[in-house]
């Protein structure tokens, strides 16, 4: 099981939200964009705290922020009625958009070297290609494996945290640096899950 596993167990969060979001007039494809810009920014800050480490504290509220609005456009779809395959579409998009600029922040700031970076991105659009594919062979969106998109920003943001509470080396790592490289294995390893699953349904 995966935190993607327990989005119904979200609703407590993202239903207050969307309500409040319906209320001041926003649609479900602002908030996708909210979401991105979320993300964009935790690129930003990741990038700049290579030379100033308090800046992750904001790299980490970017990335809360953007797992939060990226849940509640969804909600509010529902929640008004709106849901349509344009505003899926976009959301994915926005997905990947926001994956890259989190990870490609991590990397340029140094955290990890580019060539983990590189496997890194490769893992994690490969796991959503085939969380999306499977949908495209109507077998059903599919979120199985060890490392769904919500695990790998948990983890992220856990570690951004505790990277810039002990700014230190471990094994010539940092704490985040570890972490892309688990993130890095874990979504190759769910993508080979996730082909596995595909297949036998095929």
């Amino acid at each position: 099981m995966t935190l993607d596993d327990l989005r119904s167990k979200s609703l407590a969060v993202t239903e207050p939200l969307a309500a409040l979001a319906e209320r001041a007039g926003a649609t479900p494809n602002m908030i996708s964009l909210l979401s991105m810009i979320f993300a964009l920014a935790a690129g930003v800050f990741y990038r700049l705290s290579a030379g100033e480490v308090s800046l992750l504290y904001l790299a980490a509220l970017m990335v809360l922020l953007n797992a939060v609005f990226d849940a509640v456009d969804g909600a509010l779809a529902r929640r008004t009625g709106t849901a349509e395959p344009r505003g899926d579409f976009l959301d994915h998009v926005i997905d990947r958009y926001a994956d890259m600029a989190i990870l490609v922040g991590i990397v340029l700031a140094g955290y990890v070297s580019e060539a983990w970076g590189i496997f890194a991105v490769m893992g994690v659009l490969l796991t959503s290609y085939l969380g999306t594919q499977a949908q495209a062979l109507r077998l059903g969106r599919l979120y199985g494996g060890i490392m769904g998109r919500a695990d790998r920003l948990t983890l992220i943001l856990a570690a951004t945290i505790a990277n810039a509470l002990f700014p230190g080396y471990v094994a010539g790592l940092s704490i985040l640096g570890w972490a892309v490289i688990l993130i890095t294995v874990a979504s190759h390893v769910t993508a080979l899950q996730r082909i596995v699953l595909i297949w036998k349904q095929l």
